[in-house]
């Protein structure tokens, strides 16, 4: 009886516990997806809907290079216009969208219409708040919290005039531009209510109790819409929320003395939070009395067991006897078998000390793991100093080295495809060990595999130099290339001098790694003027990657590949972020695949396959170019040869139309109507199949049909010029004495007298 209320004290300990983290592992996964959901029928909705209008060319926004707007109201109706059908296209969503010029203090709004912006006005534009925050922005973007907004922000609220709870993203124009210093202000005011739809549908039950909220706590979604606008209050557990770095924590928290459950997950595109709140008792709620009943009888069972056993301790008490019990209790011997006590002792201890060697070899086994995790911990820099310390000294890794940096390699970025991921993780095993087995005078290389496939190798020296990155580069050349036939990049970080600070080399080694994209014969890429290119906001002209679309619809294989190669040229030297050539890369595959769909065109079933896909698939800009040219010089091909199988399908048409109908009005653009073609172009394309004009054709098909009515019927010339389509038999008679040298009389009399 003692033992099954002890268990039932200790089941009761244990489940509060297991339920408290179903209930967190619960919450996470909700928040996760809402998370998620939000990210993407919102937050990235709203960014495609910037990059709609700052890369459309239904109407130009660039009036910020007018010095004024005089002159120029049809392109101001223009403009908002297409804001209007932007937020028309996105009424679940979006409310308003806005255009602010700094330079001419002007705004032009969807909803609003043309506004200028001074002091005098300055109050009018008080729900506008944007714009002040925005001109003292460092950043191209901000994600304003929401704040409400009334319909009419010209005249007082009533009931007439309600307000809008709205959450406005704003980002400055040209791309890279910061707020202080950009041409144009784009801004969307998204409702709060799409967002506060999608929490209700995610997480219905849960909803009253789940809030978004911004940097500082303010809060931007909830339920209950008089808290939108209004900061959390100074708690511990919204303090703890706040000042997290997790993406994603649950944790336990008492309010108004009531346990709970708070849960939280980071958003990736403007670091808000979303947390919800569940009481700990959700679960057991109506089992409490009950447990509260089986805790006192466990708590009077374990004092009667207290009580018990201490009378029996007492009663039979004897260390070596207990002693030897136990240690018989552990072997199998035979029951006849007497063994000295100091023999058992002896051989428990002997098996003590084996068990401990067991584990030694467990630690040791796993001793690749450890280090994996350490070094991956290192380059996060999530160490203090003395962690640090007491983690490479349990590696039996030196810090007395004088200086350190780090190495990112990629040895499979091109040939990839054609291994199997057993054969790129022996590449990738085999490198790291040939690093870390290299013998090179005061020197030692740490080397580990990233997430991504990729190499790390920290090089800790004494003597550093070109000579031992030049080492280094032979011995992945000899790996790399010439065992396997791969290729592979090298990106170098900076020297420092103390461990702790080798994350700083590693991210500066893994910037330098992103422009091997863009210097595909570069092996090692160590130039440090690549990272001024990183701080660049300088764009490529947006009349370039126009004139590869009008060369793309004129289907000129020449001129594509001459404007892809204006393109592409800029991005190997010119001062340009990675980021951003990725961008520009991205939406020029965007423009041949939207051109693609226009025309209907399907590539081959062979290589059928989503544009976007193949174009994640390619590992330098000079493939890139390869790949996408191949692709057009395709398209192109498949293009004229379904025109000219349409071209001749058209003729054969409009040859059997003429045959059938001699004697009705057959004008070039009668016919051209009846086959749903352009008479210019069914004139151009006749003569190139043909070989004679149209007109001839229609006059040699009548009087081959008049000659044929002459031979069998006993017609007049009038009826027979009506049968042939002329009108009058002067005009019939004179085009017959122009192709076949006499009259028609002359002609029926010659074959009178043949016959």
């Amino acid at each position: 009886m003692v033992i099954v209320l002890l268990l039932c004290s200790i089941f009761y300990m244990y489940f509060p516990r297991d339920y408290n983290e179903e209930i967190r592992t619960k919450n996470q996964m909700v928040l996760e997806n809402a998370a998620n959901y939000i990210e993407s029928a919102v937050f990235q909705r709203v960014k495609k809907i910037y990059l709609d209008l700052s890369l459309g060319q239904s109407a130009n926004i660039d009036l910020y290079t007018k010095s004024t707007l005089q002159g120029n109201y049809s392109e101001i109706i223009d403009i908002q216009e297409l804001l209007k059908n932007e937020v028309a296209n996105n009424s679940d969503l979006v409310y308003a969208v806005h255009l602010f010029y700094p330079k001419q203090k002007v705004m032009i709004s969807s909803v609003y219409g043309l506004r200028y912006y001074d002091d005098g006005s300055k109050d009018t534009f008080m729900t506008m708040d944007w714009i002040d925050r925005m001109r003292s922005n460092d950043k191209s973007f901000l994600w304003m919290e929401s704040r409400l907004v009334p319909q009419d922000i010209y005249t007082s609220v009533s009931g007439n005039n309600s307000m809008n709870p709205l959450i406005t993203y704003a980002h400055s124009y040209p791309f890279n531009a910061t707020g202080e210093n950009c041409e144009l202000m784009i801004a969307i005011d998204i409702k709060e209510a799409a967002i506060s739809k999608i929490i209700q549908n995610v997480m219905p039950s849960d909803y009253n109790s789940t809030f978004i909220i911004g940097e500082s706590g303010e809060i931007i979604s909830a339920a209950d819409k008089g808290l939108l606008g209004s900061r959390t209050g100074n708690n511990s557990y919204m303090n703890k929320i706040l000042s997290s770095n997790e993406t994603a924590e649950s944790f336990n928290a008492t309010i108004d003395n009531i346990p709970y459950v708070v849960s939280h997950h980071k958003f990736k595109t403007n670091e808000w939070k979303i947390y919800n709140i569940t009481a700990s008792d959700n679960y057991y709620k109506k089992s409490i009395f009950l447990q509260k009943v089986v805790l006192l009888i466990c708590l009077l069972a374990i004092i009667v067991g207290i009580v018990l056993s201490g009378i029996f301790t007492i009663a039979s008490y004897n260390p070596l006897k207990r002693l030897m019990g136990k240690i018989k209790g552990l072997f199998d011997n035979p029951a006849g078998s007497e063994l000295n006590e100091y023999t058992l002792i002896d051989t428990a201890i002997n098996k003590l000390t084996t068990r401990v060697s067991s584990l030694e070899e467990t630690l040791q086994i796993n001793h690749p793991v450890i280090k994996h995790n350490v070094v991956l911990n290192i380059l996060r820099n999530n160490y203090s100093s003395e962690e640090l310390a007491e983690q490479l000294q349990s590696l039996n890794i030196s810090m007395a080295y004088s200086d350190y940096c780090c190495m990112v390699i990629d040895p499979v970025s091109t040939g990839c495809k054609e291994l199997s991921s057993k054969t790129i993780q022996y590449v990738i095993y085999n490198l790291i060990n040939q690093l870390e087995a290299a013998v090179i005078d005061e020197s030692r290389i740490i080397a580990e595999e990233l997430p991504d496939k990729k190499i790390v190798a920290i090089v800790c020296t004494k003597n550093p130099g070109e000579w031992l990155i030049e080492l280094l580069n032979g011995m992945i050349l000899t790996e790399v290339n010439h065992r396997f036939d791969l290729e592979y990049k090298v990106s170098l970080g900076h020297w420092v001098q103390q461990f702790k600070d080798v994350h700083h080399s590693y991210v500066e080694a893994q910037i330098l790694m992103k422009y091997g994209y863009f210097l595909p014969e570069v092996s090692m890429i160590n130039d440090v003027n690549l990272l001024n290119r990183e701080k660049s906001n300088q764009e490529i002209p947006h009349s370039i990657l126009l004139k590869f679309k009008e060369k793309l619809q004129a289907r000129n294989l020449k001129s594509v590949v001459a404007a892809l190669d204006n393109l592409i040229e800029p991005m190997k030297e010119g001062m340009y972020s990675a980021d951003y050539c990725h961008f520009i890369l991205l939406n020029t595959v965007s423009v041949y695949s939207d051109y693609l769909k226009s025309v209907r065109y399907k590539q081959a079933d062979s290589v059928r396959m989503d544009i976007h896909k193949q174009y994640t698939s390619i590992y330098s800009i000079n493939g890139f170019r390869e790949w996408l040219v191949q692709s057009i010089t395709e398209f192109i091909s498949h293009m004229e040869k379904r025109s000219d199988d349409r071209n001749m399908e058209s003729i054969e048409a409009v040859k059997e139309y003429i045959s059938k109908h001699l004697s009705e009005e057959l004008s070039l653009d009668t016919v051209a109507a009846k086959v749903y073609i352009s008479p210019k172009y069914l004139s151009k394309i006749f003569k190139e199949e043909i070989g004679i004009n149209y007109t001839d054709y229609v006059t040699k098909k009548r009087m081959e049909k008049a000659l044929e009515l002459m031979a069998t019927n006993n017609m007049t010339v009038e009826q027979i010029a009506n049968t042939v389509g002329y009108g009058t038999s002067a005009y019939f008679i004179k085009k017959f004495k122009e192709i076949n040298g006499c009259t028609p009389k002359t002609y029926v009399r010659s074959l009178m007298k043949q016959a």
